[in-house]
């Protein structure tokens, strides 16, 4: 609501003193054009505290979230966020800063703090997983990803290299063929093989001048560490090309491995997903992108450098950059909780965090091997990919078994997801689910495969537990196509 408007809805009340305008309230009241004022006050509806506060906390109650139950989306990290980064994230002196304030001058001390945090955020990257140097910008993963390949071209352009495509394993992520597209390559799938990595034949066959990078996700989207990696990266660079590591599972890696020594140029990190803030529901996210030395040139601008009087400030001056990517500093919320769970973990306790959701992940496989197939059958990282083949074959497919699972008051797993695997179910359930709660999904699933065998039909009626039933998904598919 604007002044005049409050003005005139408070204007006769009795006992009623308006307070006084600021300068700085003046000076915006002046340059309002007075066209633009309303002529009268908002219908605004006439509530209580009690029945605002009933509305939205019923709201809440309605949302699955990671705070009520176990969500084991693979490839997502869906992950409990400890509530001191919110707490930390949400304190006045960061919440209610802009973006605007000055550096320096003037309300300059308002803004070290939040440079400082950037500052040393990037440093911390670089150190977790041996880069040389990060841009914190981009707001979310596949947002980083169209970053680094941007920095990618512009680094061959510099060099006058001629190259016109990137390489990519056909289990990545749908974002990394998307991503190269977008910023002027095409691309070439390469197959996965036999132990559920890139196949090495391939790749070399695949391998020309032409080549800009390859992009690889590490551990793969089955899950799966390639041993071969240090091998790969030596057979990229004899050809002048870089790698790019899709970030999205260092949740396995967490301090136990560098992916920068395993040879890759260029990574984003997901803070939404690695580093437990809020993730879903299409947003907030961080995707931060670091780079070896060779591509600090181009990082996008500007850059929070460190003074020798120990003051922080921006700094625009980059000639080879190639520009903006994002409006000011990214998601900055985002960039602070990270910040604080990191902080929070040390050394120490980001390692424990990769051991744990490596554990738990092979646990789960473990216990589930009896009734589900698994298509690469070795020990995985932070998630595994099963199989429900053996349930289809009595017409029990991965949809309806993600049905039974909301019942039976679980969220489902990703499911058709790797594509490269036949009724895939994917399953993470990071490090912060406890061995009561993975017993608990683990017996969910061998009721699901027992009931399978006894009485496949009664699927088509699941999930019965929702207001609506069993949606019709071709209809759906078809009404949400007729109304683009």
């Amino acid at each position: 609501m604007s002044r005049v408007v409050f003005e005139k809805s408070v204007s006769g009340r009795k006992g009623y003193t308006l307070p006084k305008l600021t300068e700085a309230e003046k000076s915006c009241r002046l340059r309002i054009p007075k066209k633009y004022f309303a002529k009268e006050p908002p219908n605004l509806p006439e509530l209580s505290e009690l029945d605002v506060v009933r509305h939205f906390t019923n709201l809440s109650q309605k949302n699955f979230s990671v705070d009520r139950n176990y969500y084991p989306l693979g490839s997502c990290t869906m992950k409990y966020n400890p509530k001191i980064c919110e707490k930390i994230a949400a304190m006045d002196g960061f919440a209610s800063l802009h973006p605007l304030l000055p550096q320096l001058r003037g309300g300059g001390m308002l803004t070290q703090g939040a440079l400082q945090v950037i500052y040393e955020m990037e440093q911390l990257l670089c150190e977790i997983v041996g880069m040389d140097a990060f841009c914190l910008q981009p707001m979310a993963g596949a947002h980083g990803e169209l970053t680094g390949i941007m920095l990618i071209a512009a680094y061959h352009k510099k060099m006058g290299n001629r190259k016109t495509k990137v390489l990519i394993p056909d289990s990545g992520h749908g974002t990394n063929p998307a991503s190269a597209s977008i910023a002027g390559y095409s691309v070439v799938s390469i197959s996965t093989g036999d132990d559920g990595c890139m196949d090495m034949d391939e790749l070399e066959k695949a391998l020309d001048s032409e080549v800009a990078a390859v992009m690889l996700t590490s551990p793969n989207t089955l899950g799966l560490f390639n041993s071969h990696i240090r091998e790969l990266a030596d057979k990229v660079h004899s050809h002048n090309a870089l790698l790019y590591c899709d970030g999205a599972n260092l949740n396995a890696l967490l301090g136990r491995c560098r992916p920068g020594d395993l040879g890759f140029d260029v990574m984003h990190v997901n803070l939404h997903k690695t580093f437990a803030s809020p993730h879903g529901g299409g947003g907030p996210g961080s995707g931060p992108v670091g780079v070896k030395k060779e591509l600090i040139p181009y990082l996008p601008t500007s850059v929070v450098v460190k003074r020798d009087d120990g003051t922080y400030a921006l700094e625009y001056a980059k000639d080879e950059t190639i520009g903006f990517i994002a409006p000011f500093y990214g998601n900055y919320g985002v960039i602070l909780r990270a910040y604080v769970y990191i902080l929070m973990l040390g050394r120490e306790g980001m390692r424990r965090v990769s051991e744990n959701a490596v554990l738990n992940a092979n646990y789960i496989q473990a216990r589930l091997k009896d009734a589900y197939s698994f298509p690469y059958d070795r020990r995985c990282m932070h998630e595994c990919v099963l199989s429900a083949e053996r349930q289809a074959e009595k017409g029990v497919h991965a949809l309806d078994i993600a049905k039974a699972l909301i019942d039976m008051g679980f969220h489902p797993p990703t499911i058709y997801f790797p594509l490269i695997v036949k009724e895939a179910m994917m399953i993470e359930p990071t490090e912060t689910e406890s061995k009561e709660q993975l017993d608990a999904f683990i017996d969910a699933m061998h009721e699901i495969a027992r009931q399978a065998d006894e009485n496949p039909d009664d699927f088509k009626r699941m999930p019965r537990s929702t207001p609506v039933g069993r949606l019709d998904e071709l209809k759906a598919t078809k009404d949400m196509i007729f109304s683009l």
